[in-house]
């Protein structure tokens, strides 16, 4: 009779698989140990494959997968949500395992149990050794809306859209998202962009007391050694938003942005193929949510932006377009300007160029250096020849209200506005600032 609820030792194991290679059958080697067919047959077939390790006990439970414990379509989900969103790392694979419909009622594994998953079945992604910079000095802001940061993250391909550039911008205390907004990346990004995606998250969570940027040419004037303000900058200290520049380079500075371009980029662009720029603009926006909603930030001890920081959600100093001639002081330019000194060289004609504006001070002072200051009582720039008593005062140009709001000026001065097809570039900035507004009639659109 064969052995029943016994447990063969390694000698007898052996003894079970060696004399399979003298051509000794299963079953009679069955018959001579007195252990059952199948017994003898697993042992010969696990020395075959591995030899005498394959004979040796195995202690604890059978190695069965890391979500063995849990029912398989829980796998399934995890499985397809990661082939579907490969940027998805397993803190984000679990909170949407909790929101969505699929395992309702089901017990839900770990992050850990999910990342041991991934692994398993080789859908994790390859990690780059990481080391944190030394520590830079504490940032300016303490409290939440007190100073953002915004940046470009540079072109990415994005499915059948081509190249495309995201803007980014977070405030620096909450970690709040603020804003993502996408962009075709043609020859650059336009400077005309920019105001638009601030204004579409100041109209969402109002304007901040500073905003941090770094020295790209959209925000900065690279071509000067004494670079003039862009209309970029200009426009927000009239807005009353203060404007810094990072004294180091990323990451050393904007450390949490360049973060930030990743896990963005992970949740909503990495393995998606978005149909056009408004997909792809709502799905930035909906990461964006769960980012600030949901996500377990390990930097905010595993819990969301907005779970630490509810006040975080608005400024308190709201913004609307309709409100923005009202809103722009340009007493707090002109004082701005009246900080600043800059130096040209004119051409033959006389002429030098100051915030892409053209100014001449005659044939008489053809290619010389000239040093630029700003009146603010008279709103007058002052030409000083430089090694010279000669000056000239010149009306600003391109400082008036008008000039700094651009695209959106004639929108809030129109009861209607048509545009004529096909749309252009500009066309869809003019449309988007459209949508904002409140209480106007925006006009059909005719070829």
């Amino acid at each position: 009779m064969p052995k029943r609820g016994k447990k063969m030792s390694y000698e007898e194991r052996l003894a079970c698989a060696q004399p399979a290679q003298a051509g000794i059958t299963d079953r009679q080697q069955a018959q001579a140990t007195g252990w059952s067919v199948a017994a003898v047959r697993k042992w010969r077939r696990a020395y075959q494959q591995r030899g005498a390790a394959g004979l040796a006990p195995v202690m604890g439970r059978p190695a069965r997968g890391a979500l063995s414990a849990f029912p398989a379509q829980v796998g399934q989900e995890v499985r397809r949500l990661r082939q579907t969103h490969p940027g998805w790392g397993p803190l984000t694979l679990l909170e949407e395992l909790r929101q969505g419909p699929a395992l309702a009622g089901e017990v839900l594994p770990s992050r850990a149990r999910i990342a041991a998953y991934l692994q398993e079945q080789g859908l994790a992604r390859r990690d780059q050794r990481h080391e944190e910079m030394p520590a830079p000095a504490p940032p300016s802001a303490q409290q939440p809306q007190d100073e953002w940061e915004m940046d470009a993250q540079g072109r990415q391909q994005v499915g059948d859209l081509g190249l495309v550039s995201i803007v980014n911008l977070a405030d620096g205390v909450s970690h709040l998202k603020t804003g993502s907004y996408a962009h075709l990346w043609q020859h650059g990004l336009s400077g005309a962009d920019d105001p638009l995606d601030l204004r579409c998250s100041f109209l969402r969570f109002g304007l901040p007391l500073r905003i941090s940027l770094d020295h790209e040419s959209a925000f900065y004037d690279n071509t000067r050694l004494s670079p003039f303000p862009t209309r970029l900058i200009l426009w927000l200290v009239a807005l009353g938003v203060e404007v810094v520049f990072i004294q180091k380079a990323p990451p050393l500075a904007h450390a949490q942005m360049e973060r930030g371009h990743q896990t963005l980029s992970a949740q909503a662009v990495t393995g998606q193929d978005w149909a056009d720029l408004v997909a792809l603009g709502q799905g930035l926006d909906q990461r964006c949510t769960f980012l600030n909603t949901r996500y377990p930030s390990r930097s905010l001890g595993g819990h969301a932006p907005l779970e630490v920081f509810p006040e975080a959600g608005h400024s308190g100093r709201a913004y609307r377009p309709e409100w923005e001639e009202q809103l722009l002081d340009l007493h707090r330019m002109d004082t701005f300007l009246a900080q600043g000194r800059w130096f040209r060289e004119t051409n033959l004609q006389g002429e030098f160029w100051l915030g892409m504006q053209r100014y001449n001070v005659g044939r008489t002072g053809a290619y010389t250096p000239q040093e630029l200051t700003f009146d603010p009582l008279t709103r007058e720039f002052i030409a000083k020849t430089v090694g010279t008593n000669r000056f000239h005062r010149f009306a600003a140009k391109g400082l008036s209200k008008m000039d700094l709001m651009g695209e959106l000026f004639p929108l809030t001065h129109l009861p209607t506005y048509q545009l004529a097809l096909p749309l252009t570039r500009e066309d869809g900035r003019r449309t988007t600032l459209a949508g904002m507004l409140t209480g106007t009639t925006f006009g059909d659109i005719d070829s």
